[in-house]
């Protein structure tokens, strides 16, 4: 990482105004850390840019890219809220993975259509970026490009690249760049987990930041801007208010909205960022059922696992021996045999590290565990770390003991780019 490398670029462009010094409606990094002397009433921040009638909008063609989370807290799409205020020139939507309405499953999105409730154009964003989603820019006609999703708090979570990558697109089309700040639903206390190495980077990680990165998107992009991008973008932040780094999503008061199909509440983003590695593996990671990430199984697991799980004395967290059959993806239509994830103390939860135990447990108590044979599970933790201390019979200490220093230096670079006590 190129820590700090950037500061005086940055200060040529609005991100540090945008924080510092923008108008009503962007936080300033004083005012996100002003002591409380009132009870705290949440504001996202596109409550913020709307209570100021869109003023950092004024005068600009405005493209947002977002999708089924953007939306006020009473439900309504910012999308179709914003298109019937003639103070914000909206012109264009720019979907992501799954899509702007979100009609699309894992590895899908909705192409190029015409919105129907608005008429706007939506273009498709999905595993486009440099030049040719610079181009989709362009062709839009937009100056400025809005990003408003909510994310899920890990790395391998596609929003957070598809962020990065319309930072860099619009970096290219000489476009302004707008983040519009939502809560990290399972706090943003910490970072933990391994840290990606360049040479592992996709989609599900161009950077080098840890598994549970405990950072807000407005927090993300500034480091995104000062530390990865080649050139900075222009770039503001509209930051929350009322929001604490001990929050969970339901402090904030917003509906929540999966973000994508297999998120379907807050209680699967506390585990995802865990219970995803399972994805590389040969066990269901739950995808076919209504507790996604939740509930992990394969054909011939009984209720050892459970068991041996639960002698671990993990914190925060149960293990409940659980059978179920999922209606798509891994033994779609077969009764597998697993187990169900119940946190009891979110607070003292390791998603990270109990992900990891499971990983262990489940080789030990089951022959048939097996890595995907791509090796997807060296993508998802960022290196060959995980999976090679696992096949070495190392336990669930000295993998986490593993990433410690490459964690560490993460987290001092992720010091400087908090926006929130």
């Amino acid at each position: 990482m190129r820590r700090l490398s950037r500061r005086s670029l940055l200060a040529a462009t609005t991100t540090v105004a945008a924080v510092s010094a923008g108008p009503p409606a962007t936080a300033t990094a004083a005012a996100a850390h002003a002591p409380e002397t009132a009870p705290r009433r949440f504001r996202s921040g596109f409550e913020r840019l709307a209570a100021d009638d869109y003023a950092l909008l004024k005068g600009k063609r405005t493209g947002i890219v977002t999708n089924p989370t953007g939306i006020t807290r009473d439900a309504r799409h910012i999308v179709d809220v914003m298109h019937a205020d003639d103070d914000v020139d909206l012109v264009a939507v720019f979907g992501p993975e799954h899509g702007f309405r979100g009609t699309a499953q894992a590895g899908g999105s909705e192409g190029r259509y015409d919105d129907p409730a608005t008429g706007l154009p939506v273009y498709d964003t999905y595993l486009k970026s440099g030049q040719p989603l610079a181009d989709i820019f362009t062709a839009s006609g937009v100056d400025t490009v809005v990003f408003d999703i909510q994310d899920a708090g890990a790395r391998f979570y596609t929003y957070i690249w598809t962020l990065y990558d319309c930072m860099d697109a619009a970096r290219l089309a000489g476009k302004r760049f707008v983040v519009l700040d939502r809560p990290n639903p399972v706090t943003g206390r910490g970072a933990y987990g391994p840290v990606l190495h360049k040479e592992f980077a996709t989609f599900v990680g161009r950077e080098p930041i840890a598994q549970a990165h405990g950072m807000t998107v407005a927090e993300l992009a500034r480091l995104f801007n000062e530390e990865f991008l080649t050139e900075p973008v222009l770039l503001d932040t509209v930051l929350m208010s009322g929001w604490k780094r001990s929050d969970f999503y339901d402090a904030s008061g917003l509906p929540w909205v999966p973000p994508s199909p297999n998120m379907p509440t807050p209680d699967t983003a506390l585990v995802y960022s865990g219970t995803c590695l399972f994805e590389g593996t040969n066990l269901s990671e739950g995808r076919g059922t209504t507790r996604p990430f939740e509930l992990l199984g394969a054909e011939g697991i009984d209720r050892r696992w459970a068991a041996e799980a639960g002698q671990l004395g993990l914190p925060g967290v149960h293990f409940r021996e659980a059978y179920f059959a999922p209606t798509f993806s891994k033994f779609q239509g077969k009764t597998v045999g697993g187990v169900q994830i119940h946190v009891h103390d979110r607070a003292a939860y390791d998603p990270v590290r109990t992900g990891i135990a499971l990983l262990i447990t489940a080789k030990q108590v089951w022959s048939g565990f097996a890595w995907r044979p791509d090796n997807w599970i060296d993508k998802l933790t960022g290196s060959t770390l995980v999976r090679t201390m696992i096949d070495a019979g190392a336990t669930t200490d000295e993998v986490v003991a593993g990433w410690h220093d490459e964690l560490a230096a993460f987290r001092r670079v992720r010091k400087e780019y908090l926006l929130y006590r």
